[in-house]
């Protein structure tokens, strides 16, 4: 009962997202297909379980292969002890180390990933993305990030920053059901919906582009006849914006 019960609550969150965030997506994707149609590189960046956003768009089969992911020590949970991912997240100057160790430049776009929007990290990532000319698209939740204080010292959370925010709409604790005997709701939602705003987003950019004439270079399973090859193809040619750091 409680299987389907998620099932449908979690149907209803996708619905309800689609409907109050498409014309965000819309922003997004234009903002995503201008700067690759200029030249400029795409990032994307989150810590701990908002990193899985990160892997869903990064070297993947049906992706889009300009997405450069960020990945920085003590911040994905293949880190171990995994328990110290969450005071990591909470680091004062880190962001700017990761940042600077990429070839990120005024231009380049930065998808930046954090439901809660209030941790170091993130915030500061959002900070110095800025300060060096990028353009800063978010995915948060409005509704748990606006439940929370900031925890960096510019009192800023994500939303707060980013020049794009698409809301995800997760409740503060990012959990759909209440189970009588258990204490804390279960049944996170903020995954499933961020990737579908994120996946809807770049699937409408590909689009865009190919309105405009611009085709750009999208991964083909390597489980496919001719895929590795072709993917070998589209790794040369699109070189000087694919970094894989």
């Amino acid at each position: 009962m409680y299987a389907e019960r998620y099932y449908d609550r979690m149907l209803a969150h996708l619905q309800r997202v689609r409907e109050t965030q498409m014309g965000k997506v819309h922003e997004g994707a234009k903002l995503l297909a201008d700067a690759i149609e200029n030249g400029h590189s795409l990032f994307a960046f989150g810590c701990s379980h908002a990193s899985i956003m990160t892997q869903e768009i990064y070297y993947r089969a049906g992706g889009l292969m300009l997405v450069n992911a960020i990945f920085a020590p003590g911040l994905t949970l293949d880190y171990r002890p995994v328990l110290q991912t969450s005071q990591i997240e909470r680091m004062e100057g880190l962001a700017k180390i990761v940042l600077d160790g990429t070839p990120a430049k005024e231009g380049d776009v930065l998808l930046l990933f954090s439901t809660s929007g209030r941790n170091a990290v993130p915030v500061e990532m959002a900070l110095e993305a800025k300060e060096r000319g990028m353009t800063v698209i978010a995915i948060t939740s409005m509704p748990y990030s606006g439940s929370v204080s900031s925890r960096h010292r510019s009192g800023k959370r994500l939303f707060e920053i980013a020049d794009l925010v698409l809301d995800n709409e997760a409740d503060a604790g990012d959990a759909l059901l209440e189970i009588p005997g258990v204490a804390q709701k279960v049944g996170p939602v903020s995954t499933l919906a961020s990737v579908a705003l994120l996946d809807a987003m770049i699937v409408q950019a590909v689009a865009d582009l190919s309105e405009r004439g611009v085709a750009p270079p999208i991964y083909m399973s390597g489980n496919l006849d001719g895929g590795d090859e072709y993917n070998r193809r589209m790794l040369d040619e699109y070189k000087d914006r694919i970094y894989y750091l």
